[in-house]
């Protein structure tokens, strides 16, 4: 599948936190950690476990830049 967001960065799933609607996955990106907010019916429709490789997608009208 074709994307058009340009920010992909391949990662590696540390950690999954289920809660009742939602849940937390912690992706490892070079050792820097994104997380992500998704549903718990993505989660586990995706069996995403640790270990899982995955691709952490960025689509935003806004990035900021702190120095």
């Amino acid at each position: 599948m074709e994307l058009s967001a340009r920010n992909q960065l391949k990662g590696k799933v540390k950690n999954v936190k289920l809660g009742t609607i939602m849940a937390e996955v912690l992706v490892d990106v070079g050792g820097n950690e994104i997380v992500s907010e998704i549903t718990r019916g993505s989660v586990e429709r995706m069996k995403l476990q640790a270990g899982d490789a995955v691709t952490v997608i960025i689509k935003s009208t806004e990035v900021i830049l702190g120095k």
